[in-house]
């Protein structure tokens, strides 16, 4: 089975233009902005998956971080088809975009929960 991040990550770097993966890097204040994918549990099946993600973007402002984490949310809602050697079949919001605590006050962070089914291609 695909592994979500992989399929999800380099998506949304490309949809944005902004740097995804599923860590953040050192000295994350001087690489704004950023997208961090995350799988969190979720239900695996023979053929096909239901994994829970995790979807934050840090920025150097609050309105640079709720614009980003905007447009994520409304682009993985119409996600559907061939992405990344995976076949997404749907994307439910469990949990908006918003406001997350980060230990730099520099940085601002905005997280959202998904649901996303897919399939092998």
């Amino acid at each position: 089975m695909a592994d979500i991040e992989a399929v999800l990550n380099p998506w949304a770097e490309a949809l944005t233009g902004v740097k995804a993966g599923a860590e953040t890097p050192p000295e994350l204040e001087k690489r704004l902005p950023r997208i961090r994918i995350q799988r969190d549990g979720g239900a695996d099946a023979r053929f096909s998956s239901h994994p829970r993600v995790f979807v934050d973007v840090f920025a150097a402002t609050a309105d640079e971080a709720r614009t980003l984490a905007n447009a994520l949310r409304d682009a993985l809602l119409f996600l559907h088809g061939p992405v990344n050697g995976a076949v997404i079949r749907s994307v439910r919001c469990d949990s908006g975009p918003s406001r997350q605590p980060w230990t730099n006050e520099l940085i601002h962070r905005r997280g959202a929960t998904y649901t996303v089914s897919f399939r092998d291609a």
